[in-house]
């Protein structure tokens, strides 16, 4: 019994490592990599709860009248380790980089914004072609969006588009067609800067998009999926 109630009260502690992680660095009460490690151990605990506890079912001797609690240590200890793992997949999957734009070539530039990275790990400045070259490879259809809408309806657009998506607005500057501003993710509170750029294209405009972690080196994709989903947004807004 005493072996079946610690491997419930692993599971449970691995599910309160991953619930403190997030939250705990949006509050600053710890440095993000301390709370990557958490969610390192919600996963180390929870694979380790939940594999002893399928090992202890699978004994008539350690499953008599614990079918219950072996069975709450399975499904939370798997449960946990569920997000970190797909995480850990995620990175995997793209480019380990956090600087993402739909121009690599003349990617947009931040003005209003690089005061309040001065003190971010992730400089303001673009890499260049080694960053270049592994989002081609990452994600060879992101792109610039091309419409027939002249430039300054575009810009009203782009602008309204980015305060949809719940972005804090820092700059929008209609005659350099510059908008800029700062997503905060939801779990653990990062900053990612955008920067819009409108500029007029033949008889109508192109938008182009760059989005850049302050911290970490890999985004896991967020980055990217933060410029889709914007150009999206930007895309229904025009069409309507």
């Amino acid at each position: 019994m005493k072996a079946v109630r610690l491997l419930t009260l692993l599971a449970l502690l691995a599910a309160l490592l991953l619930l403190m992680a997030g939250p705990g660095t949006r509050l600053a009460l710890w440095d993000f990599r301390f709370g990557f490690t958490l969610m390192r151990w919600a996963l180390y605990l929870g694979v380790g709860s939940a594999g002893l506890a399928m090992i202890a079912l699978a004994i008539p001797r350690l499953r008599r009248g614990q079918v219950g609690a072996l069975s709450l240590a399975i499904v939370v200890g798997l449960a946990t380790a569920a997000l970190p793992l797909s995480q850990v997949q995620k990175a995997r999957s793209v480019p380990p980089i956090h600087d993402i734009t739909t121009d690599t070539n003349d990617p947009p530039t931040f003005e209003a914004i690089a005061p309040l990275r001065a003190d971010a790990p992730n400089p303001v400045e673009y890499a260049g072609e080694e960053v270049a070259a592994q989002q081609r490879e990452g994600y060879p259809d992101l792109g610039p969006l091309r419409t027939d809408h002249p430039p300054a309806d575009v810009f009203a657009a782009a602008r309204d588009a980015a305060e949809a998506m719940g972005w804090e607005m820092v700059a929008a500057e209609q005659a350099e067609g510059r908008i800029e501003a700062t997503d905060t993710t939801f779990w653990f509170g990062f900053k990612d800067d955008v920067v819009i750029r409108v500029r007029p294209q033949g008889d109508g405009s192109i938008v182009d998009v760059r989005s850049k972690s302050r911290v970490g080196g890999s985004d896991i994709g967020a980055n990217a999926a933060r410029i889709e989903g914007y150009l999206t947004e930007l895309s229904d807004r025009l069409e309507r």
